[in-house]
């Protein structure tokens, strides 16, 4: 499927020539009516953080001045932001298996549907307890309503006086350079990053979701002006799923990071991760039942890279590079009081994203990703060598006509199309490819 690109640069166009005289645009709303600030101030393009976002981030949600603690807020500030996004869109996939004669025969087509929906709806609140201790409570739901906990942390922040010292429990996002919950792309197919969610085709994994939030301790640390960042997080290796999955095993993520004032062009950032891991892949069963806390035969996994920014004005360009592998015995669905395949092998991997902002003005943003994942060795040899490869494709925009400290509001457009090889569930063969054709109005309160 090729996009229609000559009619999207004209629609881009137009967009420019509309909007773009508008004036600067204002803070999201929970962190802008406690202290006024722009949504320039922190936002690249809401909710995409920049220099300074990350700055107050990383500083609890503080501005290091006398009037961060509770005490000096207005009486009325609740710091609370509701976020949804009713929006109609068009899902596509191919070779979707079906049956064709009194459920006896089964044959292939593509599926599409199209129609208005709604988003899921997150509530955020955060901020500070006291000077130095911060938190973040995220219930989130689904677009049933069915909520669960996305993000509740405390941190220490500023220990013994030293930006080098804070220290957060609970559930929280992986300190990530690209946030998965900060990503530019809403619909079902460029919604999140296939880097951070890839298991290869007959890889049982689901432990080593980067894009996850998890359930642990995080230290973390950064210079006065944030251009040296540092962070290790120990968690458990359940996913961020809670009453104990997974009891007694755990996993590690590090990351380090480093920025260069590049002058007028901006700041221009680099660094490196890894994420380190093991996991059971079985567990004791009563009556067939597994037994909660049970889980046995750990096997390892890891995911490493790095990453950079780079800013030319009002265009950045993201680079993210990670290399992954699992064990075997994940790479065959293989319990470890099993047998492996004759042959079985760790299956490794490396993926590819390239992620590009123009931000017009604090109105308007274009945006489009690129990712690419390819596989170095398979578990099982007889594979093909390309099987399970991914291509994803990305483009969008999204328009803000308010930005003030009592909401935001977002049109936001959005195409996006994924191939992966050799996928097809049988009787079809070959290549699996879906795409995603995503209108909607993101707003928060």
């Amino acid at each position: 499927m090729r996009l229609p690109w000559r009619s999207v640069a004209t629609v881009f166009l137009w967009l420019f020539v509309i909007f773009g005289s508008l004036s600067d645009a204002h803070a999201i709303p929970a962190f802008a009516r406690k202290y006024g600030l722009r949504c320039s101030a922190c936002h690249v393009a809401w909710p995409v953080l920049n220099d300074f976002g990350w700055r107050f981030k990383d500083n609890g949600y503080q501005l290091m001045n006398e009037r961060d603690a509770p005490i000096w807020q207005n009486p009325a500030y609740w710091p609370v932001t509701f976020r949804i996004t009713p929006n109609w869109h068009r899902e596509s996939n191919d070779k979707q298996p079906i049956d064709t004669a009194a459920g006896s025969n089964t044959g292939v087509a593509t599926i599409t549907q199209h129609g208005f929906d709604l988003s899921g709806l997150d509530i955020l609140t955060g901020g500070t307890l006291e000077k130095n201790i911060s938190f973040l409570l995220t219930p989130s739901a689904d677009s049933t309503a069915t909520f669960h906990f996305e993000s509740a942390w405390a941190r220490f922040d500023n220990l013994l006086h030293s930006t080098w010292l804070n220290i957060k429990m609970g559930k929280f996002e992986l300190d990530n350079f690209l946030s998965e919950k900060r990503i530019l792309g809403l619909s079902n197919n460029g919604g999140f990053y296939q880097n951070y969610h890839f298991a290869p085709p007959g890889d049982n994994n689901m432990w080593a979701q980067i894009g996850d939030n998890q359930l642990g301790l995080e230290w973390q640390g950064h210079s006065l002006n944030d251009h040296t960042r540092a962070s290790a997080a120990l968690f458990s290796s359940s996913d961020g799923n809670v009453n104990l999955v997974n009891a007694n095993t755990y996993s590690g993520y590090f990351t380090v990071s480093r920025a260069f004032d590049a002058g007028g062009l901006g700041l221009q950032r680099v660094g490196a991760y890894a994420f380190v891991g093991e996991a059971p892949t079985y567990s004791l069963t009563s009556g067939g039942v597994p037994i909660p806390g049970s889980s046995l035969g750990n096997k390892s996994f890891y995911r490493e890279g790095f990453f950079t920014d780079i800013y030319l004005r009002k265009l950045d360009v993201a680079v993210y590079y990670q290399h992954g592998g699992d064990s075997a015995y994940f790479g065959t669905s293989t319990a470890a009081n099993g047998i492996l395949p004759v042959g079985a092998r760790a299956p490794a991997w490396d993926g590819y994203i390239v992620e590009p902002h123009f931000v017009y003005n604090p109105h308007l943003v274009v945006f489009e990703r690129n990712e690419f994942i390819r596989m170095s060795q398979h578990a099982v040899p007889t594979n093909a060598s390309d099987l399970g490869d991914i291509d994803a494709y990305t483009v969008g925009f999204r328009y803000y006509p308010i930005m003030n400290s009592r909401a935001g509001f977002a049109f936001h457009n959005e195409y996006a199309w994924v191939r992966q090889r050799g996928t097809a569930i049988p009787p079809a063969t070959g290549d699996l490819t879906g795409s995603s054709l995503f209108f909607g109005v993101d707003f928060a309160f």
